[in-house]
Order: C-alpha cells, then sequence, then structure tokens
C-alpha cells in the first residue's frame, strides 16, 4: 500500500513578508544615511525627507513618530560633535518659544489622526481618501519645499527681534509634523551667529523640540506597532549617525546648492501625492 504524503505549501505569503520588511528598512535606512549628510549643508533637515519615506510604509502618526526616534537620536549624537559651538541668548529666544510651541504642534498632530477624511474621489478605477492630518502635512512640506526653489524664500531672513516668532512657527510644526529646519534656518541665519554657531544652535533647538514631541507621542506609541519596528528604527539611526559623521567632515568642502533643488522638487512630488491620499 503506497501512502500518499502531501508536502505543505510554501509558506509564500510569510516570505513576501519578510522580503518586503527586507525592503522597507533597506530604503528607508539609506535614506536616512544620505540625508542626515545633507543636513550639514542644506535648508531643511532630516525629518523633513525621512517622514514622507516613512509615510510611504506606515500610517501618518506612526510615520512622524518614528522619524522623531531617528531625528532625537541622530540630534544628540550631532550635540556632541558640535552643540557646544551654540548661542546662549539666541538659545533662550528661539528655543523656549519652539519647545511651547512644538507641545502645541504634538497634541494638534494626535487630535488630527482621529478626524475623518477630508474628501474622497476616484481615479483610475480607485478610491482615494484623503485625511487632514496627510493634506495638512503635504501642505507643510510643499511650503518648505518651495523655501528652496523660489528666490523670494531664498532670500527671506529675520532680524533678532523675530526671534521668539521663528522659534514658536518652526517649533510648531516641529510638533504637527516634524518639520521645523527651513523656518529655523530662515531666522536663525540673521542671529548674527558665526557658521559654526549656527549649526550648534541649530542642532541644540532641534534636539530640544525632538525631545518634546516624542514625549507627546509616547502618549499613542503603546497603541502602535512601535516596538515591532524597534529593528528598523534602530537600523535607520545608526544609518542616520553615521551619515552625519560624514556630513561633519564634508561641511567645509561640498556645495549642494544643485543637490538641495533636486531634494526639493522630489519633496514636492511625494507632498502632491500624499495630498492626493496616492501613499
Amino acid at each position: 500500500m503506497i501512502t500518499l504524503v502531501k508536502k505543505p505549501a510554501p509558506e509564500r505569503p510569510l516570505l513576501l513578508a519578510k522580503n518586503i520588511k527586507n525592503m522597507e528598512i533597506f530604503i528607508i535606512s539609506l535614506t536616512a544615511f544620505f540625508v542626515a549628510i545633507l543636513t550639514f549643508f542644506s535648508g531643511f533637515g532630516l525629518g523633513t525627507i525621512l517622514t514622507p519615506v516613512f509615510m510611504v510604509f506606515f500610517p501618518v502618526d506612526l510615520a512622524i513618530a518614528l522619524t522623531g526616534v531617528v531625528h532625537f537620536f541622530n540630534n544628540i549624537f550631532k550635540l556632541f560633535l558640535v552643540g557646544k559651538k551654540s548661542d546662549t541668548e539666541v538659545l533662550i529666544k528661539f528655543g523656549v518659544p519652539a519647545v511651547l510651541f512644538a507641545l502645541l504642534g504634538s497634541w494638534l498632530m494626535l487630535k488630527m489622526t482621529d478626524w475623518k477624511p477630508l474628501f474622497a474621489y476616484e481615479a483610475f478605477g480607485k478610491e482615494f481618501e484623503v485625511y487632514p492630518v496627510k493634506f495638512t502635512v503635504s501642505m507643510v512640506l510643499i511650503i518648505f519645499a518651495s523655501m528652496d526653489l523660489i528666490p523670494y524664500f531664498q532670500k527671506l531672513q529675520f532680524g533678532k527681534e523675530k526671534l521668539p516668532i521663528g522659534g514658536a512657527l518652526s517649533g510648531f510644526f516641529g510638533g504637527l509634523s516634524g518639520n521645523q529646519g527651513a523656518l529655523r534656518s530662515a531666522f536663525l541665519i540673521k542671529a548674527g551667529l558665526s557658521k559654526e554657531a549656527f549649526v550648534g544652535t541649530a542642532v541644540v533647538v532641534s534636539t530640544f523640540v525632538d525631545f518634546t514631541r516624542l514625549s507627546v507621542y509616547a502618549t499613542r506609541f503603546l497603541n502602535t506597532s512601535l516596538i515591532d519596528n524597534i529593528q528598523l528604527v534602530s537600523i535607520a539611526t545608526i544609518s542616520a549617525i553615521l551619515g552625519a559623521y560624514i556630513g561633519n567632515k564634508l561641511l567645509k568642502k561640498v556645495t549642494l546648492k544643485f543637490l538641495q533643488f533636486t531634494v526639493a522638487i522630489m519633496l514636492i512630488l511625494i507632498s502632491i501625492a500624499l495630498g492626493a491620499g496616492w501613499i
């Protein structure tokens, strides 16, 4: 008597899920590495580019939180590199309002994720829904990217008396979407700081804003899959730190005007896709 033994079906879905996970880690970590290099020269920081990349793979609130973790630990590393060169007076005038309004922006971000879609539409045989937080983040990203494309915004600079306003605006948008670099640079660039003090002050302010918004996001961490993505966050953070180290070495040698333009164009394309509900 011959007994037929049925072989178990190959675990294709499990293998596919593993491949997708590896692809997420590769794309996000590679992005973190190269963008971290740019943070020493560009008008916007790591969060501006990394946030929409995370949004391709994760819900908006979790994507912003994950980006915040990578951004925070990258800033901690940068503090050891350039933090001691920050300006105390500017830190107080700019940093205190930034932290206070980061609380407001972070709180609003968590509230917006519970809202219903703004609108829905059909295209290419599919239905797309546009949520308030995605639409808002999309508009914010477009505005920040435009600052590197439109000559008027490239020349937009502010004096010391406007530092509290700049701190409030950059802190609010930092808490809301993780994007604060462009506004922060626009205000700090006219604060009479040396190149080293400018970089150091920006890093310290950014770190405090990150700590503030992560404290607010932590109220939602336990309800998300943050722990399930600890490997991704760890690898992305290490990649960003390595990029920051290289960026610091290249600070005095590289001109990145063309790269700023290219990144801004890519960011606008991602923002349009996000605002249209495609991602």
